[in-house]
């Protein structure tokens, strides 16, 4: 894996979450909720994805 690759997937996740946000407003405070704790899991899904990753370029 390059580290294009990587830079690419981190940018295309800021930008998902930045569309998310935008929505987000007009949505009630459960749906927030819900949102808020995915977004957490998947931050740290993602921060471990590409930690191991950087582990597999390194080797």
């Amino acid at each position: 894996m390059s580290m294009k690759f990587i830079r690419g997937m981190a940018a295309g996740t800021l930008f998902g979450m930045a569309a998310g946000i935008m929505f987000v407003p007009s949505m009630s405070r459960t749906t927030r909720r819900k949102i808020r704790r995915a977004n957490k899991y998947m931050l740290g899904t993602a921060e471990d994805i590409v930690g191991s990753m950087k582990d597999m370029v390194e080797r």
